[in-house]
């Protein structure tokens, strides 16, 4: 347990250093304090599988830091396109509203895959419904690009939920 809760704080405090990219010692200091808190009352929600080992963890950080990597990607692309659609001046926006079926078990699985829809531009996850997503695409390529299955693929295998070929 004791190497679950530093494992989670050092993640924290990683993620502070990344993110505030201010290295004085009073932000340092401050990253440590937080990072030890916050590991305090939430470590038990990033191992909730104990046992899985170590290296097994260490390989699924790697493989959501590679999704990470391709979500923020394809935000681009989605930013791109919507802009695009926003300032073309027939406007050529056609909303829908899509269900999505999910094969996905895990919550975790799900909840990420909910939020990296609602994370691309022109896209939003309304609200889950059992095994199926709703959702609002700005236009059918969106909803398209959504039904392809890529992105669940790819949270599935984040969370070893393989169920797909990828």
């Amino acid at each position: 347990m004791l190497m679950l809760y530093i494992i989670t704080a050092v993640i924290l405090y990683l993620f502070w250093i990344v993110f505030s990219g201010i290295f004085d010692p009073f932000h340092l200091i401050t990253g440590a304090v937080m990072s030890l808190l916050i590991a305090f009352f939430t470590w038990d929600l990033l191992f909730k599988n104990r046992e899985i080992s170590i290296p097994e963890r260490l390989g699924e950080a790697f493989r959501f830091a590679n999704y990470i990597l391709w979500l923020l990607w394809q935000i681009v692309i989605a930013n791109i396109y919507v802009a695009r659609l926003a300032l073309s001046p027939r406007m050529p926006i056609d909303p829908k509203i899509i269900r999505v079926p999910i094969k996905l078990k895990k919550d975790v699985s799900m909840v990420a895959f909910a939020n990296s829809i609602t994370l691309t531009p022109g896209t939003i996850t309304i609200s889950v419904e059992g095994d199926t997503f709703l959702v609002h695409a700005i236009d059918l390529k969106l909803a398209d690009d959504l039904l392809s299955g890529e992105m669940e693929r790819r949270v599935a295998h984040v969370f070893r939920e393989d169920l797909l070929p990828l």
